[in-house]
């Protein structure tokens, strides 16, 4: 079969990759030969997908898994070097819980709900910014980049005249196409960026969570550096990709627009429903078998990878109803594996959330004429990052 995740087809650009959705339809776990001939699985259905998230059997450590796809970091084995120190998500307990457990403070929902009025702001000062400018506006770069972005620079003490900086590098880190070499300039910028960030605050402490992570004392210089670089790539990447697709999304579907226009109580359940419809997480993430496990009468050897579809996955008819019907009032939208499951599970969940629901609301509130300038075939597909969206997203009012 051709390379994961697949591509997508720029007629129907929010459904998932035709390889994977076909492959779904086989069944909930299939047999995947990955690139360096590793014979591992892809998992399609729901409850397996769930189930290998929360069972401990399962490692997330990089060294101990293969890669479905290329990526800058991949050796010739297949698979990567061990998770880097402060790099957690990629870590089991106790190595992950330790980390976790000083990250969890900070982003509890009381906190994340304090950040509110300040996130309303930053949506308001670009919607006003918008208008100034006047149509047409490329949205990804006027609206869904900007928000988070600078929400994940307040909250980690980066300054915002650097964003540009930030927004650049990560691109070229998420872009499967890059070479390694030019992927790994980028996060040597980053990491020589961040370093003297640390050291700054090392010195000039203040309100944010990098002076509070050195604060509770116990992390070292490299530890700081690449827990920041994860969050501030992690921070904006995401939503801001969400951001815009979802608004794609939502101007192709009118009959869903005007009902959420219409009624403000539906904007958290459309918010779930568009991680689940939309899945911009193309695969992932990957697990190793630490031991031999059988789960759906399938036995997964010990050292073999599977990997989650998580655009096939968010769509099992097994679990959903009208799985490929974007219902912004599905009371089961919250059930999707968007933002993982388990110990894992995202971090930055309840940041992402109150982004979307403030940004989606006061755009379309701002903007009730809101609607593509151009014909939707020609909005380009982030076909070829790790994070899928769109690369421009041209509107007019």
């Amino acid at each position: 079969m051709p390379p994961l995740p697949g591509r997508r087809d720029p007629g129907r650009p929010f459904a998932p990759p035709a390889d994977l959705a076909r492959l779904g339809a086989t069944g909930p776990i299939v047999p995947l030969t990955f690139p360096d001939g590793h014979a591992g699985w892809l998992v399609t259905g729901y409850d397996l997908a769930r189930a290998i998230l929360a069972d401990p059997r399962f490692s997330a450590r990089p060294d101990l898994r293969h890669s479905p796809m290329s990526r800058p970091n991949v050796r010739p084995g297949g698979t990567a070097a061990p998770a880097a120190p402060g790099w957690f998500p990629g870590m089991d307990p106790p190595e992950h819980t330790r980390y976790r457990r000083l990250l969890t403070g900070q982003f509890t929902v009381r906190r994340m709900k304090r950040l509110e009025p300040r996130i309303a702001q930053i949506v308001d000062d670009r919607l006003a910014a918008m208008a100034a400018a006047g149509p047409p506006v490329d949205l990804v770069r006027a609206f869904a980049l900007p928000i988070p972005s600078l929400v994940i620079c307040d909250l980690l003490g980066v300054p915002y005249e650097d964003h540009a900086f930030f927004e650049e590098q990560t691109d070229i880190l998420v872009d499967m196409t890059n070479s390694e070499t030019t992927a790994m300039t980028a996060m040597a910028g980053l990491a020589g960026y961040l370093g003297d960030l640390v050291a700054r605050k090392r010195t000039h402490p203040a309100d944010d969570l990098i002076s509070g992570l050195i604060g509770a004392g116990g992390l070292t210089d490299e530890e700081l550096v690449n827990i920041a670089m994860l969050l501030l790539v992690a921070g904006h990447e995401t939503t801001a990709n969400m951001l815009a697709l979802g608004t794609f999304a939502l101007l192709r579907h009118p009959d869903r627009l005007h009902a959420f226009r219409a009624d403000t109580s539906q904007t958290a359940t459309a918010v779930e429903e568009l991680m689940r419809y939309l899945s911009i997480i193309h695969v992932g993430p990957g697990r190793a078998a630490l031991e031999d496990v059988e789960l759906g009468g399938t036995t997964i050897r010990a050292g073999e990878t599977v990997i989650l579809a998580l655009s096939v996955i968010n769509r099992d008819p097994g679990r959903f109803a009208e799985p490929g019907a974007l219902r912004l009032d599905r009371a089961d939208a919250g059930q999707h594996l968007s933002f993982g499951h388990g110990v894992h599970q995202c971090l930055g969940q309840q940041l992402a959330r109150i982004e979307m629901r403030i940004g989606y609301r006061a755009l379309f509130d701002r903007f009730p004429t809101l609607r593509l300038a151009v014909p939707p075939e020609q909005v380009p597909l982030r076909e070829n990052a790790m994070v899928y969206g769109v690369w421009r997203l041209p509107v007019t009012w």
